[in-house]
């Protein structure tokens, strides 16, 4: 599995990392030791649609 930084983490070192599979993964690049969340694409699809109205 491929991990990606988002396009929206910063320099000084707060980043999420992303990959995609047969669900999506999401981690903490400073903290990969403590394992990733998990979304169906559905879910993940809904939780980025929630986020993008919030803004």
């Amino acid at each position: 599995m491929r991990w990606f930084k988002s396009s929206y983490s910063t320099n000084g070192g707060d980043c999420v990392e992303v990959a995609e599979g047969h669900n999506v993964l999401i981690r903490d690049t400073k903290h990969r030791q403590h394992g990733h969340l998990s979304f169906d694409h559905q879910a993940w699809a809904h939780l980025l649609n929630t986020l993008q109205r919030r803004r």
